[in-house]
């Protein structure tokens, strides 16, 4: 038994090394553009919590799409607790000059995120700097869920609650992430994985 694991363990090495190496040809035979090398980059040099997964949607090395990350926070602490909150991220070919098209893929009561999935990120606006990375727009993500911001809310009804009661924001956001209505609004129940 022990062998027959030894043997199913190393053909899976030998698999995921041939794979890799396709990848690694593919690259080689592609040119990249600058975008694409510094996205690249980014995504080598990425340290995240276990916290947050990172999943190519489209890939890299295919100058004919912009490359696309699907990005899934999970907070294990704060007012957002134990939700799953998918974000998709589309990087043009003007990164990092500008910064990626993010989304949020849900319907979730926040004050920084309406329900159309914009964001109201300060990074990924005004002050949006060539030297950011990745990691920092994921980070910030993050933090959005750990200390909403109620001063500079695009839901402004979730804003003005959270400054002036803050309890019974956090009442309507646990009831609002298992998929309930709201004010006539329906949210999505991110409270499972997606």
């Amino acid at each position: 038994m022990l062998k027959l694991r030894q043997l199913q363990k190393r053909k899976q090495q030998e698999q995921e090394q041939e794979k890799q190496q396709q990848i690694n040809n593919n690259l080689s035979n592609t040119v990249l553009s600058p975008a694409q090398i510094r996205l690249q980059h980014d995504l080598e040099e990425l340290d995240l919590p276990s916290t947050i997964n990172v999943r190519i949607k489209s890939p890299i090395e295919f100058p004919a799409e912009s490359p696309e990350l699907l990005i899934t926070i999970h907070p294990d602490e704060g007012i957002y607790k134990d939700g799953y909150f998918p974000f998709s991220m589309v990087f043009k070919d003007s990164y990092p000059i500008e910064p990626p098209v993010v989304k949020f893929l849900k319907k979730i009561y926040h004050p920084n995120i309406d329900l159309n999935g914009k964001i109201c990120l300060n990074i990924l606006r005004e002050d949006w700097s060539p030297v950011l990375d990745l990691q920092s727009i994921i980070i910030g993500l993050m933090f959005l869920f750990l200390e909403p911001n109620p001063r500079d809310p695009l839901n402004l009804k979730a804003g003005e609650l959270l400054k002036e009661n803050k309890q019974e924001f956090i009442d309507i956001v646990r009831l609002t992430m298992r998929g309930t209505t709201h004010e006539g609004y329906r949210y999505d129940n991110v409270m499972h994985t997606l």
